[in-house]
C-alpha cells in the first residue's frame, strides 16, 4: 500500500451514498476514486467518458451528451471533484489567477464552471500537494464559492496528506483524517490559516484487500497514480 492508494481510496468515499448522482472527477486520483466506488461501494453512481456517453466498467451504458450536463448541474444531480490552485478555510476556490486580478502574476484556468458547480451541487476538492500557498486566508479571486458565499456543499478536501471537511458550526475547514504515516502538526505546517482541530484526529481509511486488487489488476495496472503524489 502506498500513499496514492490511500489518497485514491479517500476520493471514492467522497461518492459513499450519493446514489444515481454523475460524478465528475478531475485528474487521474479522482476519477480513479470514483471508479472505485463504481466498482464497489456506490454500484449507481454515473461515471462519463466527458464527452457523451456514460461508462460502466469502460463499457458504454447510456448517452449524455455535453449539453445535457447544464441541465444536471441546474438539477444539482452532480458531485464534482475539481482541483484548486488555492483555497481558503470556507472552502472559496481559486484556478484563476494569482496576484492581483487586473494585473495577475500568474494566469491559471479562468473560472471555468466552478461557480456553477458550487452553487448547484456537491462538490470536493483534489490537491495533490498540501501546502501554505495552496490553502491560504484569502484567496487572491473566487473561481468556486465557499460556504460564506453561498456555496451549496463542499464536501471534502483530499489532498497527499490529509482529508479536510466543513463539520463545523460556522462551516469552516476542519482536519477529518490524517493519511497513515502523517501526524496532525505536519498538516498544520502545511496550511496557512487554522483549522479546526478534534480532540481525536482517525487516520484515513486504508484499502482493502479488494480494493488494492481492483487498482492494481484492473483501474491502473500501470501505477500511474504514484506520479501524481509527491
Amino acid at each position: 500500500m502506498t500513499r496514492a492508494d490511500v489518497c485514491v481510496v479517500a476520493c471514492a468515499e467522497a461518492w459513499r451514498g450519493d446514489g444515481a448522482v454523475l460524478a465528475s472527477p478531475t485528474g487521474l486520483i479522482p476519477r480513479l476514486g470514483a471508479r472505485l466506488a463504481q466498482l464497489t461501494f456506490a454500484p449507481d453512481l454515473l461515471l462519463t467518458d466527458g464527452e457523451a456517453t456514460l461508462l460502466r466498467d469502460d463499457e458504454v451504458e447510456g448517452w449524455l451528451p455535453y449539453r445535457a450536463v447544464f441541465g444536471v448541474v441546474a438539477a444539482g444531480t452532480r458531485h464534482v471533484m475539481m482541483g484548486a490552485s488555492q483555497i481558503d478555510r470556507f472552502g472559496n476556490q481559486n484556478i484563476s489567477c494569482i496576484g492581483d486580478w487586473s494585473r495577475p502574476a500568474r494566469q491559471l484556468l479562468g473560472v471555468r464552471g466552478a461557480p456553477g458547480n458550487t452553487v448547484n451541487h456537491a462538490t470536493s476538492y483534489w490537491v495533490p500537494r498540501h501546502a501554505p500557498r495552496v490553502f491560504v486566508p484569502r484567496v487572491d479571486m473566487v473561481s468556486g464559492v465557499g460556504h460564506d458565499r453561498g456555496a451549496i456543499e463542499i464536501r471534502v478536501v483530499v489532498t497527499n496528506l490529509a482529508v479536510l471537511d466543513f463539520a463545523t458550526p460556522d462551516r469552516s475547514m476542519r482536519l477529518r483524517s490524517v493519511h497513515p504515516g502523517v501526524s496532525v502538526a505536519e498538516v498544520e505546517a502545511a496550511t496557512g490559516f487554522a483549522l479546526t482541530i478534534p480532540a481525536d484526529v482517525p487516520t484515513t481509511r486504508q484499502p482493502t484487500a479488494a480494493e488494492m486488487k481492483a487498482m492494481a489488476e484492473r483501474l491502473d495496472p500501470e501505477g500511474l497514480r504514484e506520479k501524481e503524489i509527491r
